[in-house]
């Protein structure tokens, strides 16, 4: 028997709007309205959203490791117009080092509210 509990890793998405357009392939650039939960380790805290004042919808490169694996892996299997709510485990998000300057402790589950705006 275990003396310590086994911890699921990875991505957990919930479904809040079905989308209809295509979904993105490893390699194209994709668009999205986010917002992050997760600040001081507290998942109903925002540490940053494109909806807030001056800010923009989010690009990115899908599947090449050039955002957190957490999107990498669950923006993937999104489609345009698609709202999701992702839950990151920290090896899927910002892992020991965590993200200060945002608030975000080290080794902390994170929770994104993304749609998926383009994809070209």
């Amino acid at each position: 028997m275990l003396a310590y509990p086994i911890r699921a890793m990875g991505v957990e998405k919930d479904l809040l709007k079905a989308g209809t357009g295509p979904k993105p392939v490893a390699g194209q650039n994709v668009t999205v309205h986010c917002t992050g939960f997760g600040k001081n380790g507290d998942l109903t805290k925002k540490f940053w959203s494109t909806k807030d004042p001056g800010q923009k919808p989010f690009s990115f490169q899908i599947g090449k490791g050039n955002v957190i694996k957490g999107w990498d892996e669950g923006v993937l299997g999104m489609q345009v117009g698609e709202v999701a709510r992702l839950r990151c485990t920290p090896d899927y998000a910002y892992g020991p080092s965590g993200f200060p300057a945002w608030g975000i402790q080290p080794n902390a589950d994170l929770v994104f509210e993304i749609q998926v705006l383009s994809v070209e």
